[in-house]
């Protein structure tokens, strides 16, 4: 090895010593809190609503959404948010409307953040119309003492997790993120997620049930409806005492397809890689088909009709009687 390079790695390696030393040692006066190295400044404001409304719209960009039940008959927002990208709050033709309002300059998005903006919606419990959310990155949670007549959000980045009921419906969509809705009554539902997992439980819904996932698992328990439909490209999904009193619909590119005392009057499966199992609640018509793969359902010749068609996967069905 040359001279010349022998001293160039010795003078980057003590470099490297030091700007580790010169590290642990800032870290240990900031007793290793690295918020601390943070540029960016944040502030709490709170807003009182004395006026009377009937919707919510939240438009935001990089902020978790939490509403919160309160005692008291005022309504009350808490911002925990930037300088100079701060929320708006006021109330517009019946609508407590939260905005953001960034004025922030070119060279105020440069800089160390390990701050999370966040706002909290403190309102009485009861009934309310619509509920619009829309943000760019952040985790929106709604409890289950709230009823709106609908729900409708959309995040690009972050989890929803909804046990609020909506008369009309709850429509969600996430680009990456989880959608989780329990213990809730709605006239219909439709979940879209590119990337993510679907999770719905003890839900009652008058109409028709929709979820569509690019890439992601689905997990469905305990739900009355009146048609379901889910489509997707990857990811299993299961069905665990799902009952649809007209169709069910489930089309998947890649992925298995898991029942558990679920039926319909009518089913309709179909995926390109993946088996189908389970077991189903009343004798069916069965038509099945897979070009690669064991089929193996009951010889009933009543009921309404199953449809199951697989290219490359098993296929394997009970009915449970009694």
């Amino acid at each position: 090895m040359r001279t010349r390079t022998k001293v160039w790695l010795i003078i980057a390696a003590s470099l490297v010593l030091i700007g580790s030393i010169v590290f642990g040692g800032v870290m240990s006066v900031l007793k290793w809190d690295f918020t601390k190295l943070s540029t960016v400044k944040y502030e709490n404001n709170d807003y009182k609503i004395h006026e009377d409304y009937q919707h919510i719209s939240i438009i935001t960009d990089t902020t978790d959404i939490v509403f919160v039940p309160c005692e008291s008959p005022t309504t009350s927002v808490s911002c925990y948010e930037q300088k100079n990208n701060m929320h708006s709050v006021s109330v517009k033709d019946g609508t407590l409307e939260i905005e953001i309002v960034d004025t922030r300059k070119w060279y105020e998005y440069i800089g160390i953040n390990f701050g999370t903006p966040k706002i909290t919606v403190f309102i009485p419990e009861g009934e309310y119309g619509k509920l619009s959310v829309k943000a760019s990155t952040g985790d929106v949670e709604i409890p289950e003492v709230f009823k709106f007549r609908s729900v409708d959000i959309s995040v690009s980045t972050g989890d929803v997790k909804n046990y609020a009921s909506a008369l009309e419906g709850v429509k969600i969509k996430t680009t990456t993120g989880n959608i989780c809705i329990e213990n809730a009554s709605a006239g219909s539902l439709d979940f879209i997620v590119s990337t993510g997992k679907v999770t719905v439980s003890g839900v009652t819904c008058e109409g028709d049930i929709i979820v569509g996932v690019s890439t992601g698992k689905t997990y469905l328990s305990n739900i009355q409806c009146k048609n379901f439909t889910s489509s997707g490209s990857t990811g299993d999904i299961s069905l665990n005492n799902v009952i649809a009193t007209e169709k069910l619909s489930i089309k998947r590119s890649t992925g298995d397809i898991k029942f558990d005392s679920s039926d319909a009057a009518e089913i309709y499966i179909e995926t390109d890689t993946g088996d189908v199992t389970g077991s189903l609640l009343t004798d069916k018509v069965f038509i099945a088909q897979t070009d690669t793969g064991k089929i193996n359902v009951p010889k009933t010749v009543s009921g309404g009709r199953c449809e199951i068609t697989t290219d490359t996967g098993n296929i394997k069905i009970t009915v449970k009687k009694g």
